[in-house]
């Protein structure tokens, strides 16, 4: 048992560490795609329905903190 134990935690570290990182790049990249659609999507001149609907729900949550906020 002695011989399995250190190798055991060597892989779990690499293993963690491996798995952890591609999780983090996955979910890296896929928020870089979203960014640079919302910034796309915020520099056209006809705005789309979900962006008129989002800055319809932002500009909204903004007044009420500031209702409360008096």
């Amino acid at each position: 048992m002695t011989e399995f134990g250190p190798a055991a935690v060597i892989g779990l570290c690499v293993g963690f560490f491996w798995g952890t990182g591609c999780s983090l790049a996955i979910l890296y990249s896929i928020y870089l795609g979203g960014y640079r659609k919302a910034v796309k999507d915020s520099l056209e001149e006809v705005k789309s329905k979900r962006w008129n609907e989002t800055m319809a729900r932002v500009l909204a949550r903004r007044a009420a903190e500031a209702a409360q906020a008096k």
